[in-house]
This record gives C-alpha cells, sequence and structure tokens, in this order.
C-alpha cells in the first residue's frame, strides 16, 4: 500500500504550468494547482470539510473531482483511505486544526499505518485564525503530526512555495501533510528555484548567528538580518519547509561555526521546529540554541499578527536574541566537516 506513483503520473505532474503572479493567499495556489494537477492525472480526488468556498474555480470546473462532506472531517479521512485502496490519490482540505486534532486518530490509524497515498492541505496554520478563538489555533499540528509513523509533514513558506510544496507532495510516496497559512502572506520566492521535500534552503549567509525558520516566520526572519546585518551581526537563514523528514546535514552545516542558534516559528514551542532543531544539535553536540515560538496556553482571541506579537513571534524578538548569543562568551560551536554544500537560495525582495 501507498506504492510509488506510476511512471505516467509523475510525469504530470512535471508538466504543470500554471501562472505565479504576485498573489499573497496560498489558497489561491491550492485552487490553481489543484485544477492543474486534476487536469494531468484521473485519479487525483479533491475532498473537503465544507470547504468548497477555498476552491472556487476547481468547484466551477472539476465538479465532479469535488466531494464535500460537510462539517464531518473524521468521515471524510476514513473516505480518502477507502479511495486511495482503490487507486485514487485523495488530497483532504480543511482547517490545519481540524485535520489534526478532530480527525488525528482516522490520520494516524486509516492513513498512515497502511502509508496509503493521501495528501492532507491544512490552511489557518498557527494562529492565522486568531479571531475564531483556540478552537481553530492550529499550534500543535506540527508535534501530532510529526510523531505519526510514515507521515511527511511540510510548512511552505508563502504562496508560491505553497504551490511548490502542492507539487512535490503529488509525485511524493505515502501521506504527507502540508500546513498553510490563508492569505496576505508575505512573497519570498518568485517562481524559480528548486523545492525539494527534505531539503532544506539556505535563503542568507552570515557567520555569527544561524536563524531556522518555517512557513509565515521566514519573512520575519529575513527582515531581522537583514537589520543585524547593520549593526554588524551576520545570519544565516534557513527555511525549513520540511519538518519531516527534517534536513539534519543542513542543521549541522547551518549550526557549525557560529555562536548560536535561534529557532522561530507560529507553533506551540513544544515539538515543533524548535523541538526538532533541538533534537539534532544535542545529538551532535552543538549549540547553544534560543527558541521563539507560542508559550504553553492556549492563546488569546484576536488578529494574528498582535498574537505573535503578545508572544513574541516577532522580528524584534528575533534581534533581541540574536545580539544576546553576539554578546555572550559562548565559544563558537565546533565546525563540522565533509557537510553538504548548499549556498544561500535567491529571494525576492
Amino acid at each position: 500500500m501507498g506504492a510509488t506513483p506510476s511512471t505516467d503520473f509523475s510525469k504530470a505532474v512535471l508538466n504543470c504550468k500554471i501562472d505565479l503572479s504576485k498573489v499573497s493567499d496560498p489558497r489561491k495556489y491550492f485552487d490553481r494547482a489543484m485544477g492543474e494537477l486534476v487536469k494531468q492525472d484521473p485519479r487525483i480526488l479533491l475532498l473537503t470539510a465544507d470547504m468548497g468556498s477555498v476552491v472556487p474555480v476547481f468547484r466551477k470546473e472539476h465538479k465532479d473531482r469535488l466531494f464535500n462532506f460537510g462539517i464531518a472531517e473524521q468521515n471524510m479521512i476514513g473516505a480518502a483511505a477507502g479511495l486511495a485502496l482503490c487507486d485514487k490519490v485523495p488530497f483532504v482540505t480543511t482547517m490545519a486544526c481540524f485535520i489534526s486534532m478532530r480527525a488525528c486518530e482516522q490520520v494516524r490509524t486509516d492513513i498512515a499505518y497502511p502509508r496509503l497515498n493521501v495528501k492532507f492541505f491544512g490552511f489557518g496554520c498557527g494562529v492565522t485564525y486568531g479571531n475564531l478563538a483556540s478552537t481553530h489555533h492550529a499550534t500543535e499540528d506540527i508535534g501530532i503530526m510529526r510523531s505519526i509513523p510514515h507521515m511527511t509533514v511540510l510548512c511552505p513558506a508563502g504562496p508560491v512555495e505553497t504551490y511548490k510544496a502542492l507539487l512535490a507532495a503529488a509525485e511524493y510516496p505515502g501521506p504527507v501533510y502540508i500546513r498553510a497559512g490563508r492569505g496576505d502572506e508575505s512573497v519570498i520566492y518568485d517562481g524559480d528555484y528548486d523545492f525539494k521535500i527534505g531539503k532544506a534552503i539556505a535563503l542568507r549567509d552570515g557567520k555569527d548567528v544561524a536563524i531556522f525558520a518555517i512557513g509565515t516566520t521566514v519573512s520575519r526572519a529575513l527582515k531581522a538580518a537583514e537589520e543585524l546585518e547593520k549593526e554588524g551581526i551576520r545570519c544565516r537563514v534557513v527555511n525549513m519547509h520540511t519538518l519531516k523528514p527534517l534536513d539534519r546535514k543542513m542543521v549541522i552545516k547551518t549550526a557549525s561555526g557560529v555562536k548560536g542558534v535561534i529557532t522561530i516559528e507560529d507553533h506551540n514551542i513544544y515539538g515543533g521546529l524548535g523541538s526538532a532543531v533541538a533534537e539534532v544539535l544535542a545529538e551532535e553536540k552543538l549549540g547553544p540554541l534560543k527558541r521563539i515560538g507560542l508559550p504553553d496556553l492556549f492563546c488569546t482571541i484576536g488578529n494574528p499578527d498582535q498574537i505573535l506579537a503578545k508572544h513574541n513571534v516577532t522580528v524584534a524578538e528575533i534581534k533581541k536574541m540574536a545580539r544576546a548569543i553576539w554578546n555572550s562568551k559562548i565559544l563558537r560551536s565546533p565546525v563540522r566537516k565533509k557537510l553538504v554544500k548548499a549556498g544561500p537560495q535567491k529571494v525576492r525582495k
């Protein structure tokens, strides 16, 4: 079960063409990408839990490939398992909190256990649904999904990378979970770069402090690094778009030779990016590490940026921690030899 997609399917994915215009909403890229994918492969189906409004173009042009299960996420994922067993490739979409929590048992047992070829697209990650309160916040999803065997976990940075992640997931065997925001996100990339599952992307080089970021926090990391450089503190910035399988070589390479490491994420401080990086640093005797993320509590109701600011998931906090690392007397981490070469990628200014 969960076998590698056919050669025809792989070629079909590579043939997908889409206009990567300057749209800041990753949901629109999801709508476009799904429309392209179903044209190329008859096995692809889109399942949604009363979220047809997210895919207006797909709903209009491919209504025979769209199945709306209403607010019955557990039933939807059970149906996705049955479809996958019939050689279909279901893409399942709803809010990230409902995929990872309300339907956690079905994701784990019905999909991951038999390693079925089902793709999950959870939008509204972190506190992007801030005004709908903790029931709709997805601040534990990485920790949950990362701990499920056979599950691949992606957190793309911005709309263009969301599109790239969808195409990569389509030709990647087994279950894949993609978490994304819900709009008005920074455009980190243009369309011309190489996205590979399990291969982190170095966005900026520097020899003093290393910053690892995911999703909506990548733009904050880049801005902080740019401002810190004016103070003489040079930071490496890495987009860790794949949380599982984690790019251990990139973590080791990036953390080697700097005075310290910072992680930033729109996720609970436990179980997410900071925890994943900490595991590698501890095993490799690298560090020190400072984590920026949401504290161990249920966040308040409010605007997403205000919630993140209240809990110091900000550019200012990155700069504060980088200065503390820079001014400390801690020796630089040892430089590891024979590491993978990965130069910084071009990003959209």
